[in-house]
């Protein structure tokens, strides 16, 4: 597998990622309190009180995100590589130190899939940039 192959996939994810919580937070916040991240387990309304609007900037900051990444994973350009990737690390390393220190009432093994995921959200940023440190104006 290529560099770049790899760094699409990376930015692709998080892309994924953000994608689903902006459009399901934006145009659905109730849904989106109540229910994420689905599949039986309810996340976010163990921490607090229900805020629409809250909830729809959570919303339209994953869908800004997820402009920047999927423009990035086009591109390859890698100044915009490493912008993605600071601007996806500003969103999720202090929302995963949060929920290190604030599980709530969440069920041990909702603990680990929420702290798994948001630390992998966090981490990868963190490793495209050490990928992309090469002074080529493109990955790969």
């Amino acid at each position: 597998m290529t560099r770049a192959t790899m760094v699409r996939i990376a930015l692709g994810y998080m892309a994924i990622s953000t994608l689903i919580v902006g459009v399901w937070a934006q145009f659905a916040p109730r849904s989106f309190y109540d229910h994420f991240p689905g599949l039986g387990s309810v996340w976010i309304a163990v921490d607090g009180p229900y805020n629409e609007h809250l909830i729809r900037d959570v919303g339209g900051l994953n869908l800004a995100v997820t402009v920047v990444l999927v423009a990035a994973a086009i591109t390859l350009e890698r100044r915009l590589v490493i912008v993605a990737s600071v601007a996806a690390m500003a969103y999720g390393l202090p929302h995963v130190i949060y929920h290190v220190f604030n599980t709530g009432d969440l069920s041990g093994t909702d603990v680990v899939a929420s702290l798994t995921g948001l630390a992998l959200f966090a981490a990868i940023p963190i490793l495209l940039i050490s990928f992309t440190s090469s002074s080529e104006e493109t990955v790969g």
